[in-house]
């Protein structure tokens, strides 16, 4: 019988997991045979109890060695992957350009990896989909990050002691993580503003109750996936002196604008940032790709020219029992894909299986990672 293990994440500030009860169960009538290590779930509110009911064995860390297949959430370190038996298989998030020393052990120890953001855009897939899945919960968390810390509330109040206007949001991005703030936003009865290179997603801002910021769009701003695609430094810039007076006005300025395996694009310079008025908030939802705003520090919170920047690099594992809820649900999704009556079955022709598959049979599959370790002589 096919064995899984889920580990306990060992990233600082990484409290989801990759298995919920509830998809223990559903993963049991896979035919698998689950296996929890003891603590996995506790910092998102997930019991050992909960799980040895769903029918799970507790085990300790070295249970990984022994297992047919891997879940988690973050990338191993690379004593994590050399660990791993040869033959079996790595189902996680992989941001293979961060992490070489891991991806070149998991080459070397012949495992299969599978790296689940680079999951196609595609109508099969979305059940699978967990990059829409952990931008939702961070888009949320955004807002009341923002809430929490601007120094005034976010509704327009009639009080004894006079009116309080509503706090002004603006959100650079409307993929999922920027309408998720643009709703939560509004249900805290901020005014809101957004802006978006894809001119398709004008329609969804609005019916939100938010006012789309025109800038324009160069062409071709999107993939065929359906994400945003980097721009030109030309589009840029006229972006940015159409949005200065946008942001001058906001209390809170939200940014999520992420090119797929690329450093985040710089949306807000500092000149433009020294158009906020002193106490506003910037979260910068690109943090940890290297940021969207000038000055943001990737996991830090930071007062520039009056400023605060929440740098919070990895905002949906805040949320995360619903974070690993949904990151759960997504996994078990996927392994319906090539599962059969309680074996694997590996069809590279499957284009999900091909497109999430970064490492198989001791060979690096995705180009740009083969790239790298090569200039690295790996």
């Amino acid at each position: 019988m096919v064995v899984i293990f889920v580990p306990k994440e060992t990233v600082a500030g990484e409290m989801r997991v990759a298995a919920v009860p509830e998809t223990v169960k559903g993963m049991q009538k896979l035919g698998l045979l689950m296996q929890v290590e003891h603590g996995a779930g506790a910092a998102a509110g997930f019991a050992d109890r909960d799980y040895a009911t769903a029918g799970a064995t507790l085990v300790d860390a070295m249970a990984r060695a022994g297992a047919d297949i891997v879940l988690g959430i973050q990338p191993p370190n690379p004593e994590q992957a050399s660990g791993q038996k040869a033959g079996s298989l790595l189902i996680c998030t992989l941001t293979p350009g961060s992490c070489l020393p891991s991806i070149r052990a998991l080459r070397d120890n012949k495992v299969t990896a599978m790296g689940l953001e680079f999951m196609p855009r595609i109508t099969r897939s979305q059940k699978m989909d967990i990059l829409s899945s952990q931008a939702t919960c961070g888009g949320y968390q955004a807002v009341l990050l923002a809430a929490v810390h601007l120094p005034k509330m976010f509704p327009l109040m009639m009080t004894a002691a006079g009116t309080l206007t509503p706090a002004r949001v603006l959100v650079l991005g409307a993929g999922v993580a920027g309408l998720q703030a643009i709703s939560t936003a509004r249900k805290l009865g901020a005014i809101v503003e957004a802006n978006d290179i894809r001119p398709a997603v004008k329609e969804q801002v609005e019916s939100l109750g938010a006012k789309f910021v025109d800038t324009g769009a160069p062409p071709d701003a999107e993939t065929k996936g359906g994400y945003a695609k980097e721009t030109t430094q030309e589009f840029l810039k006229r972006q940015r002196e159409t949005l200065t007076s946008h942001i001058a006005q906001a209390d809170v300025l939200i940014t999520t604008a992420l090119v797929p395996g690329r450093k985040a694009p710089v949306l807000v310079t500092a000149e433009m940032r020294k158009a906020m008025k002193p106490g506003s908030v910037i979260v910068d939802m690109a943090a940890g790709q290297g940021g969207n705003v000038e000055g943001t520090v990737a996991g830090e919170h930071v007062v520039v020219d009056g400023v605060k920047i929440l740098g919070d690099s990895n905002l949906p594992a805040q949320k995360a029992a619903d974070a690993s809820r949904m990151f759960a649900r997504n996994v078990h999704g996927f392994l319906g894909e090539f599962v059969k009556d309680g074996q694997v079955e590996l069809d590279f022709d499957n284009e999900i299986l091909a497109a999430v598959t970064i490492v198989h049979d001791g060979k690096v599959r995705h180009e740009p990672t083969a790239q790298a370790l090569a200039a690295r002589g790996n």
